[in-house]
């Protein structure tokens, strides 16, 4: 049970109760950035990137974004709880080059999150979790730390602001590798899951936010046709 930290022991699949999640914002979406190529939304948690399985998971940011700006598509996406900045190319060639990008690691992306507990002095003020991921095929969508099989994943992560009275760290978080729920699983194995985390955080740490706790604060890249560095930042929400 040490990919779970923190976790009651699961009895079995069946027993384990549907996570529901509160119907996603109808707030209509204010462009962080749009020029003829790309075009970059600030998605709020409660709203999935691109559409789900089944007709009551159709609305999506993709969605809403097409309904204004037709020729765009996602090149990355973001968790459903998670909020912050998504970048979308803006016709085939735009699309093309900035996926590139994204593969190539040629992208800065700066996350914001609130971690359950108070890091220890001697646990530091920055570090890294270089834990390979794989997905827990028994509990999906979850995902879990994999010595044997997992994908390389490599999370930075530097304190911003220890909370003793809440009892909480506020951090800054960097994915070097883009895996599934890399930032929630990484940070529960340092022993600290973000707070309001329905997946990966146990009770007292699900109780402690409304929403998930993390904040897609900040994306670099350059132009994918004049190659002008850009950088957008969103301030987090909580």
């Amino acid at each position: 049970m040490g990919r779970y930290r923190g976790l009651p022991p699961p009895s079995a699949p069946s027993l384990c109760p549907p996570i529901v999640y509160a119907p996603p914002p109808a707030s209509p979406l204010r462009p962080v950035y749009e020029d003829a190529c790309l075009l970059v939304l600030d998605k709020p948690s409660g709203l999935l990137t691109v559409p789900g399985r089944g007709e009551a998971h159709q609305d999506c940011l993709l969605h809403r974004a097409q309904q204004r700006w037709p020729d765009a598509d996602v090149v990355h996406r973001l968790d459903l709880a998670t909020s912050g900045l998504v970048v979308f190319g803006r016709g085939e060639a735009a699309q093309a080059a900035l996926s590139a990008a994204f593969r190539a690691r040629a992208v800065s992306k700066r996350y914001e999150a609130v971690l359950h507990g108070v890091f220890s002095v001697e646990l530091g003020d920055a570090g890294e979790v270089g834990l390979p991921l794989g997905t827990d095929w028994d509990w999906r969508p979850m995902q879990k730390v994999d010595t044997e099989h997992g994908r390389p994943a490599l999370t930075r992560w530097r304190v911003l602001a220890r909370d003793a009275n809440r009892a909480c760290t506020r951090v800054e978080l960097e994915p070097v590798t883009g895996r599934s729920h890399q930032l929630r699983v990484h940070m529960l194995a340092l022993g600290h899951p973000i707070q309001g985390d329905p997946l990966y955080g146990p009770p007292e740490s699900q109780a402690a936010a409304p929403r998930l706790l993390l904040h897609a604060r900040s994306l670099a890249l350059d132009h994918p046709v004049t190659g002008q560095p850009l950088h957008w930042t969103s301030p987090p929400p909580f």
